[in-house]
């Protein structure tokens, strides 16, 4: 899968009127990550694509956490062992694991989790999150699997509904829910081959 004209004449509006080269990579990358995990349901490939222009700040390329983890547990050297009050130190790797990627994945049970998944070394490298391919891989893993919450894309587009609303509890609970709708579903009108 790639981008059509008919895709990104659609888009356009959304990054102001224009699309810089660095946009169109990162949406190619996606895209060619949504195809190769089997991904056919647009209406998903149209949520991850709204989830990243949300995520990433229109750049459609992975970034690192604004402030790296300041003020939060996760941007300490501690796992997240019994919660809030009782984090378990670490001291190797010499790594800190604050959001990195295209939805900002985080912690250090995180990312050894994910790197075992995807058999790349993602713990004693986590900056690996912020490759694109990488990065593609993590997001579509997270949110088809529902690794990140517990639920996934699957639930929320089926045969016979499409909740473009409520799937954002697979990222982040209902934050910036409505706005992140819009997003996908204009990335959806753009992703659907237009009727001559």
């Amino acid at each position: 899968m790639s981008g059509t004209k008919h895709l990104y004449d659609t888009i356009r509006p959304m990054f102001g009127g224009h699309l810089l080269q660095s946009q169109i990579d990162g949406i190619e990358t996606i895209l060619k990550a949504i195809d190769d995990t089997g991904i056919t349901d647009q209406r998903k490939a149209a949520y991850v694509l709204g989830t990243v222009f949300h995520e990433c700040a229109k750049t459609m390329e992975p970034i690192s956490e604004f402030g790296k983890g300041a003020g939060h547990d996760y941007g300490k050297k501690l796992k997240m062992g019994g919660g809030p009050g009782h984090r378990i130190p670490y001291t190797t790797p010499d790594k800190l694991y604050y959001g990195r990627g295209y939805v900002q994945l985080t912690w250090y049970e995180n990312y050894q989790s994910m790197g075992n998944l995807l058999q790349i070394a993602l713990l004693e490298n986590p900056e690996l999150a912020l490759e694109p391919q990488t990065a593609a891989r993590i997001m579509i893993k997270g949110m088809t699997g529902g690794l990140f919450t517990g639920v996934g894309l699957g639930k929320y587009f089926t045969a016979t509904k499409a909740d473009w609303i409520n799937a954002r509890k697979i990222i982040n609970g209902l934050d910036m829910a409505t706005a992140i709708a819009g997003y996908a579903q204009t990335f959806y009108k753009g992703l659907v081959t237009p009727v001559i």
